[in-house]
């Protein structure tokens, strides 16, 4: 099926999430698809942490803020959506509100794991479950080279090990995720910001997807 990817099109979605680790391209894809459609992007702003910079330089030291801060950032855009009614019109996200845990996981001991559960039950945040989740992929090398050429000074300070470890966790977390219909991306060789070719491709995925888990594993471009 080909897609103009300069016009407004219908969607099947009311909601889309974009998700993966860091570097792989979420944000950047969320905000072109939300320009196909014609629809609102709700971003996670992790540049607005104030813990972030820290956490980057000794995870160990600032896990706990920097997950706190990210669970009522998140429960609060997540309020205001309800607020202004979720399904009224289309929108498109570059997070997956159950991958707070995914991170709670990773970054804190057992005992801040605990308190982060305490915290997190009695937001009692009722999340949305979106039509169609995106999950990116790209091998670590790859991430790392995509986090270097885009020059946020704090995300160098990112280690193979953290980024090799948030991988799997990936993989694990999506590889049982059933919530939601799922679109797997290979995004290892594809350019879904500056080639049109690429992103026309998936973006034709995106519209076709309905229930059930889906693959996408395109070619590199040579365009």
């Amino acid at each position: 099926m080909s897609v103009a990817v300069d016009t407004i099109l219908q969607t099947p979605h009311r909601y889309v999430v974009v998700e993966g680790p860091i570097g792989v391209g979420k944000t950047s894809l969320a905000r072109r698809l939300a320009k196909s459609f014609g629809s609102e992007l709700v971003l996670e702003q992790g540049d607005e942490n104030p813990f972030l910079e820290r956490f980057y330089r000794n995870p160990r030291a600032a896990a706990f803020q920097t997950q706190l801060y990210f669970l009522f950032q998140r429960a609060r855009q997540i309020q205001d959506l309800r607020q202004a009614d979720l399904f009224e019109r289309v929108r498109v996200a570059d997070y997956l509100l159950d991958k707070d845990r995914l991170f709670a996981r990773l970054t804190l001991d057992d005992e801040e794991y605990a308190l982060y559960e305490q915290v997190y039950s009695r937001l009692a945040i009722d999340a949305p479950v979106p039509d169609l989740v995106v999950y990116l992929q790209a091998p670590v090398d790859v991430l790392l080279e995509r986090v270097a050429r885009r020059g946020i000074a704090y995300e160098q300070a990112i280690e193979r090990r953290y980024l090799e470890r948030l991988v799997e966790s990936y993989s694990r977390f999506f590889l049982e995720y059933d919530a939601a219909p799922v679109l797997m991306v290979n995004a290892t060789e594809i350019d879904l910001v500056g080639s049109e070719a690429d992103y026309a491709g998936l973006l034709a995925e995106v519209v076709r997807a309905r229930r059930g888990r889906h693959y996408f594993n395109p070619m590199k471009s040579l365009v």
